[in-house]
Formats: C-alpha cells, structure tokens, sequence
C-alpha cells in the first residue's frame, strides 16, 4: 500500500498552483547565485527531484509547466511529469554581474551589506541582470496566463527556482515584500490556493520523509 503524501491540500483551499523548486545543483549547494547558467542536478538533486514526486503523489493537474531550464525539467521528469511543458517566463532571476557569486563574497566586494532583495543587481552592456520588478511582471504573467485553468477548478502544476517561487508566490498574495522572507530548500514543494476568496499559502517548503 503506498504511503500516503504529506503534501495536504483540502478541497476548501482550491484549486491550488502547487510549486516544485528544482532539486540541488552543485551551485545551489555552495550558495552561487544561478540565475540563466544551466547548471545540471547533482546525484542528491536527482533523489530529491524523485522525492519530490513522492510529495505530489498521483494528484491530476489541467496544466503542468516547468523552466526551461535543465534543473527544472530534469526534476519534472524524475518527479514523474516529464510532460511538463516549458515556459520562458518561468526561469531564475536573471542576476546580471552578481551569477555564479555567494552572498558573503559580493558583501565583501561591496564592502557593506547587500541583500537582492533590496539592493538588486548588477546592470551592464554584458550583464543586463533583471530587476525584482521585472521578475513579478513574468510571474504576473504565468498567473494569468494559467487563470483559465483555475476558473475550471483544476489544479496548475510548476517547476522553477528558489527566487523565481517566492517571488510568484508573493505576486499570489499581492504581497512583494514576502519573497524574502519565505524560505525554499531545493527539491521542496509548495501549494497556493484561496481561502473565502482570499489568495493563501497553503503549503509551504514541503519534502518528503526521508
């Protein structure tokens, strides 16, 4: 008998978008920002991306999007969904100058604190780098876009990035400033929904047992 899921969404919350964040990169793991560098899934990321299917169990979905890029569509397959289908507005953060490096060393270089939250990031003729703002505006986008999918009850199903989740959802909740305070572990997954017509985290940072 299968062990039920610990992902637990109530019909009173529907329908969901439920959010998968890629599984661990070697990037990931050491804390780089990894924006558009398509950095594949490590052996760790790869079970985390199966666990992550353990997660959403045999739930159906009428639409099932995923990344572009590779970390996110090797999760989606590993999760068994490998029909997810790829939409460009769903990528990372583009981080301009600041890809490939950790907090601590930009903090280091700058000399002073720095968060992407709030200081954001490099902009350059070869680093054009994106704004938060613009990053709202794709996930804007991918909400209204999926819209008529909701409107016929049926849950959305997405695969993405750390940033790129917690920004959506802060769209979601019409709340920008909550993006950085909703931490996201790789491979965890998340659900969104209603409550009394209100727009609600319903989960949040899910994984499965290990």
């Amino acid at each position: 008998m299968a062990e039920p899921s610990p992902l637990v969404l109530g019909e009173s919350t529907r329908p969901h978008i439920v959010l998968v964040r890629h599984g661990e990169t070697e990037w990931s793991r050491t804390g780089r920002h990894t924006g558009l560098t398509d950095i594949p899934l490590t052996e760790n990321g790869r079970h985390q991306a199966r666990m992550a299917g353990v997660v959403l169990g045999d739930r159906e979905f009428g639409a099932v999007l995923t990344s572009p890029l590779s970390r996110a569509r090797e999760t989606a397959a590993l999760a068994g969904h490998p029909e997810a289908v790829p939409d460009p507005d769903l990528v990372e953060w583009d981080y301009g100058g600041y890809e490939g490096l950790t907090t601590p060393g930009i903090i280091e270089a700058l000399g002073h604190p720095w968060s992407v939250w709030t200081d954001g990031v490099i902009h350059g003729e070869n680093t054009p780098g994106e704004t938060v703002d613009a990053v709202r505006r794709r996930a804007a986008a991918v909400i209204g876009r999926v819209a008529p999918v909701l409107d016929r009850g049926e849950d959305v199903l997405i695969f993405a990035h750390a940033h790129y989740l917690r920004i959506f959802a802060s769209v979601w909740l019409a709340l920008p400033v909550a993006a950085e305070r909703l931490y996201l572990g790789t491979g965890a997954v998340s659900a969104l929904g209603h409550e009394h017509g209100t727009p609600v985290v319903v989960e949040w940072n899910v994984v499965a047992p290990r």
